[in-house]
C-alpha cells in the first residue's frame, strides 16, 4: 500500500470516530449538588438496564 493510501485510509478512519469515553473517578470532597444528581441518575439507569427498577 502507498503512503498516500495509507494516509487517506487513515483519514477516512479518523473522521468516523463516533465518541470519547473517559472513566472519571467521583470525589464526595469535590462533589456540588450536580455532581450528586448526575451520580442519582447514573444509578437510576443501571439499574434499568439490569432490570432492577429504582424510581
Amino acid at each position: 500500500m502507498s503512503k498516500d493510501n495509507k494516509n487517506k485510509k487513515q483519514l477516512k478512519s479518523d473522521r468516523y470516530q463516533v465518541g470519547h469515553a473517559e472513566d472519571v473517578e467521583f470525589s464526595e470532597d469535590l462533589a456540588d449538588q450536580e455532581d450528586w444528581e448526575a451520580l442519582e441518575r447514573s444509578e437510576r439507569a443501571d439499574a434499568r438496564q439490569q432490570g432492577q427498577y429504582k424510581l
